[in-house]
């Protein structure tokens, strides 16, 4: 949850927020941090998933028709340019080539989250994101099911 700030360095590392770092170690407080940077399939961000996440979601595509043309397509976009990476023991990951051009990265970053996964954002496209997400939700009234007691 939540929205941070950080900076790309010299050497194309950011540093992964420490709230989520901590839910990444399962709530450990030290140590490296393993996920799986992909390009977003709708918007200008990269996703970073959990890597058991990233496996549970992905486990879906065999409900897909293995031979077909979409699940060619679909395994494509997914695994693709999809990319594991690990921080190093203060929380920073080097971010992939394709990132950048992606998501227009350069120096600062947002970082976003949502819900299975977080999200990196160029700052103002991430504030651009969040205002229109909320205006839509608003407009569409949108709400979370209320579950059955």
């Amino acid at each position: 949850m939540g929205s941070y700030h950080s900076r790309i360095d010299a050497k194309g590392r950011v540093s992964i927020p420490a709230p989520f770092r901590t839910i990444l170690r399962g709530g450990a407080p030290e140590g490296a941090v393993r996920v799986i940077l992909r390009p977003s399939h709708l918007l200008p961000c990269v996703e970073a998933w959990p890597v058991n996440t990233f496996d549970a979601v992905c486990d879906r595509l065999e409900q897909v028709p293995y031979f077909s043309e979409d699940n060619e397509d679909l395994g494509t976009a997914l695994f693709g340019d999809a990319e594991p990476v690990e921080s190093d023991r203060e929380g920073r990951i080097v971010l992939p080539d394709w990132v950048a051009p992606h998501a227009g990265l350069s120096g600062a970053v947002t970082f976003m989250g949502h819900a299975q996964n977080f999200r990196i954002w160029e700052p103002a496209a991430a504030a651009q994101r969040l205002a229109e997400a909320r205006a839509r939700a608003l407009a569409k009234g949108l709400t979370l099911p209320v579950a059955a007691r």
